[in-house]
């Protein structure tokens, strides 16, 4: 955490204004499937959930990602890194990111917005020549099917929302609105325990 803090310190009033600028403008006008979580205390860490793309092995998906920042941030780029576990060519054992706009291709004005819109653009194409998971990079190539149905399963089991409904309940908290979350709540206990036995004969195969 110290590490974190002195971050704050080292960075310039400048820089801290234009970031937390950046970060409640996304969180006013949020870009299509992203949502930020400010941490005003430390605006080098940032956070962020991403939908899974639709269309893509993690469609189902909510991703928490985080970014830190350095202190000679932005002329050097931000480590990014998926809190989430997520089955994905460019993302490796400990979560950390591997894309281009993070490395050779960084410019110091391309700010947070854009850095999350490319990791969410990674999840619809990834980029098995530079993979930090060589496993999912090769079964891409090979035999995308199997890649495909790991990715999903791991998305099924690790990137499920939290809080199901929770939106819905606070809007109609009546009596009625009660008694639909509690069959979809049995429901959807039903549908994860059939999910769940499925995944288990799956990964036997595997």
């Amino acid at each position: 955490m110290s590490s974190q803090y002195s971050n704050v310190e080292n960075l310039s009033p400048q820089t801290i204004r234009q970031v937390m600028k950046e970060l409640q403008d996304m969180e006013t006008t949020p870009p299509e499937g992203i949502k930020v979580l400010i941490n005003e205390s430390d605006v080098t860490d940032i956070q962020a959930l991403i939908d899974g793309p639709a269309g893509t092995p993690y469609a189902v998906g909510i991703f928490r990602v985080k970014l830190t920042l350095s202190k000679d941030f932005p002329q050097t780029p931000p480590k990014a890194f998926f809190l989430t576990k997520i089955f994905h060519p460019n993302v490796a054992a400990n979560g950390e990111i591997c894309v281009n706009t993070l490395k050779k291709d960084w410019k110091p004005d391309l700010g947070i917005k854009h850095i999350l819109l490319t990791i969410k653009c990674l999840l619809i194409v990834p980029n098995p020549e530079s993979a930090l998971n060589e496993e999912a990079g090769k079964m891409l190539l090979e035999r995308y099917d199997d890649y495909s149905q790991r990715a999903r399963m791991m998305t099924e089991i690790h990137a499920q929302p939290v809080k199901c409904g929770v939106s819905d309940a606070k809007e109609d908290d009546g009596p009625s609105n009660k008694k639909h979350a509690g069959l979809d709540k049995k429901l959807q206990d039903k549908k994860k325990e059939k999910l769940l036995k499925e995944k288990k004969r799956m990964l036997k195969r595997l």
